[in-house]
């Protein structure tokens, strides 16, 4: 089997517990997910299922849109609320000055990766510092903040909706407004409502894929690529991973079946095609 589905994950499960679960469903273990979620967090999760794991780096690549919630005055060692407290402050934002943070919140930074994360520096995961009590300096990565808006302000919790670009933490996110309102705060709740043009609308609970009540996706479905049949001269040679020259007059990607069967994606180098991923 080679499909895609959007799996709605619910709080308290790893994005790898899901994943586990999908593969006694579908009595396959060549299942991967395209954005890990915390524990804590729900919503999308695209999950690829057979020759489809192929294309969990670029899924990965895509856009992603989140609603989270910032309790303010408390600060825990995860950056959010499962953690351990270790930091507590009084002092009140008003919305005043929430509203001017918004409004002038870069659009793109230099973002610090929180130490309760899945980044290896020399080999090692920096949450298993953490738990270690290792001092190490964060790696930051360059992030887009495409949008970021405020939903409300309500009783020291803050409701935002935002669209970010891959590799940003909204815990991070958080720490990073907190510091601009001068204060401290933490996760309170995250829900990814999008990843790319799959829509938290369009996704399946486990009991909805264990009761049979989901649609499985084909790569025609979810990439919005040209799909061209190889004859059978063209087949041998894009089979092979061969570079062929672009007669078809492909701007960025194409899809190449034979037989009604994916064969691979390829992408345009100026007038030549070459493979970008063997199915």
């Amino acid at each position: 089997m080679d499909a895609l589905v959007v799996v709605n994950k619910p709080k308290g499960l790893t994005s790898r517990d899901v994943v586990n679960e999908l593969n006694h469903i579908f009595a396959t273990k060549k299942i991967g997910h395209t954005g890990t979620l915390d524990p804590l967090a729900t919503g999308v999760l695209v999950c690829l299922i057979g020759r489809y794991t192929k294309l969990v780096n670029l899924i990965t690549s895509y856009d992603k849109e989140y609603i989270f919630e910032i309790k303010l005055g408390v600060k825990t060692d995860t950056g959010d609320s499962t953690g351990i407290i270790i930091a507590t402050d009084t002092n009140e934002v008003s919305a005043s000055k929430l509203k001017e943070v918004v409004s002038s919140f870069p659009k793109e930074y230099d973002q610090e990766v929180p130490i309760y994360s899945a980044v290896k520096i020399n080999g090692k995961k920096l949450y298993e510092y953490a738990r270690e009590k290792i001092d190490i300096t964060l790696p930051t990565r360059n992030v887009n903040i495409y949008s970021l808006e405020l939903l409300s302000f309500k009783d020291n919790i803050i409701t935002f909706k935002t669209k970010v670009s891959k590799g940003t933490y909204i815990r991070s996110l958080i720490q990073d407004i907190c510091n601009n309102l001068n204060t401290i705060g933490t996760m309170n709740n995250l829900v990814r409502t999008k990843q790319g043009n799959f829509d938290i609308s369009d996704s399946y609970t486990l009991d909805d894929i264990k009761n049979n009540n989901y649609k499985l996706l084909n790569i025609k479905k979810f990439l919005d690529y040209p799909i061209i049949n190889l004859d059978d001269t063209l087949i041998k040679k894009v089979s092979n991973g061969a570079i062929i020259p672009n007669t078809f007059n492909i701007q960025d990607k194409v899809i190449f079946t034979y037989n009604s069967k994916d064969i691979a994606i390829y992408e345009a180098n100026n007038k030549e095609l070459k493979p970008y991923i063997m199915l």
